[in-house]
Formats: C-alpha cells, structure tokens, sequence
C-alpha cells in the first residue's frame, strides 16, 4: 500500500511539473504570449526546473530544448525512485525506458485535456483570455483533421476524431510498454 502510495505522489508531481514544461515548449514553439493566466501558471510551475537547464541545454530554432528535457527528467528520478524502493529488483535499463513512455504518455494525455476543455468552452461561445490561448494551442493540431473531416450539419466533429486518435494511440502505447521492457 505505502509502495502505491508513494507512487501515486510522484505520479501527480512529475505530471503536473512535466505537463507544463510541455505545455510551455509548445506554447513558445506557437509563439504564444505568456502574458495570460495560463502563461503564468506555466511559468510558476515550470520555472524552477527549466532556468536552470537553459544554462546547458540551448534551444535549437523555435524548440526550447530545456523544456522538453525537463519532462523526462523528471519521469526519469521518478522512475528511478520507483526502482530503488522496489529494491531495484528489475533492470536499471527499464528506467530510461519508462521514462521515454512517460513523457510521451503525459503530452497524450495533456492534449487529451487541452482538447477537451478547448471542445467545452467552443460550445459556450464564451470570449476569454483562456480560450484564445486554447484556440491557439488546438487550431494547428486540427487543422489537418479539418482538411479530411469536414463539418457535418454545421458541427465541427475534428476535435473528436483527434479525440479518438489519441485514445487509440494511448491505448497502442499502452500495450507497446510491456513489448519494449522485455526487450530490455
């Protein structure tokens, strides 16, 4: 019990960190202002860990490659600590790779959540700093989707078919994982 206590902390801790050095890599590759309630919270949350690593890590373009080292890093140590609680009974090699699907798992799942909240507040109508930004998160992601869905009876159904997709791609990571860890 202590074992999924313990696990489920890290879990929430890492994700709400490693989601919004995410969420910031994106929104600096967006060009997003982060002169908004959603930028400011990006910035609190992920500032500690991102300054520091923009010493070393320089960004290459418009990728801010401190922010998406970050994430695994984070699933990284949480991994890691993982492992030496459980003894560290399984191979140290499994480590880096359930980070890697960590990091990949949580930008699934915070697309998933900006996605829905983008569809909720599309159908209020409601003119907000925080649908604006949703707006230009959601719009370069749809966009190809538009292109090959197009509006049925007026509705635009392509924030649901990339729902879909992106169940369909947890669901293939999710059984990928057991795969790669017994390759390792």
């Amino acid at each position: 019990m202590l074992y999924q206590i313990i696990s489920f902390l890290l879990e929430v801790a890492t994700g709400l960190v490693g989601s919004a050095c995410l969420l910031r890599l994106y929104m600096q590759y967006q060009r997003i202002s982060f002169r908004n309630p959603v930028g400011n919270l990006v910035f609190a949350l992920s500032d500690w860990l991102v300054l520091p690593l923009r010493r070393m890590v320089p960004a290459v373009g418009r990728w801010d490659l401190s922010s998406a080292i970050a994430p695994f890093l984070l699933k990284l140590l949480q991994f890691f600590l993982l492992w030496l609680w459980a003894g560290g009974v399984a191979g140290i090699l499994a480590v880096p790779v359930l980070a890697v699907f960590g990091v990949v798992s949580m930008a699934i799942t915070g697309l998933i959540g900006i996605l829905l909240i983008y569809s909720v507040l599309s159908w209020m109508q409601a003119r907000s700093p925080l649908s604006d930004v949703l707006e230009r998160l959601c719009a370069p992601l749809l966009l190809p989707v538009r292109r090959i869905v197009p509006p049925v009876g007026g509705f635009d159904l392509s924030a649901l078919v990339l729902l879909v997709l992106l169940q369909v791609a947890s669901i293939v990571m999710n059984y990928a994982l057991p795969a790669v860890l017994v390759m390792v």
